[in-house]
């Protein structure tokens, strides 16, 4: 397992669908001091993945338009950014956390700003 980003030393992408959900959980992990980014869909996320080395944390909902989900983009980020955090969320779906690609963390919507920040720092 290699070493993941602190969150406080990088860049949080926040990848949701929902305008109002995406809008609050950008300020709510930007009220405790984390710097974030936000992508409305998997493709956006994949595309700002690319173009930034700075991305230390991918918080992502399952279902979004696109040619990917969430797990798909997360599966993604694994192989090709091992270093960066994963947090996956969903209404619709449960995941045990085991069941995350590379030891991320699943967090149930609708959520709390502790049980975001508890699963950034959790997830290894």
């Amino acid at each position: 397992m290699s070493m993941k980003r602190a969150p406080e030393a990088s860049v949080i992408l926040v990848v949701e669908d929902d305008d109002l959900v995406r809008m609050n959980a950008v300020e709510m992990l930007e009220d405790v001091g984390f710097v974030v980014i936000e992508a409305c869909h998997a493709d956006e996320a994949w595309d700002l993945l690319h173009r930034r080395s700075d991305i230390g944390v991918v918080f992502t909902d399952v279902d979004m338009p696109g040619s990917m989900c969430g797990v798909t983009l997360a599966e993604r980020v694994t192989e090709n950014w091992p270093d960066i955090r994963l947090v996956v969320t969903s209404g619709r779906h449960r995941f045990a956390d085991r069941e995350v690609p590379d030891h991320g963390m699943f967090v149930p919507k609708p959520y709390s700003a502790s049980q975001v920040i508890d699963a950034i720092h959790r997830a290894d």
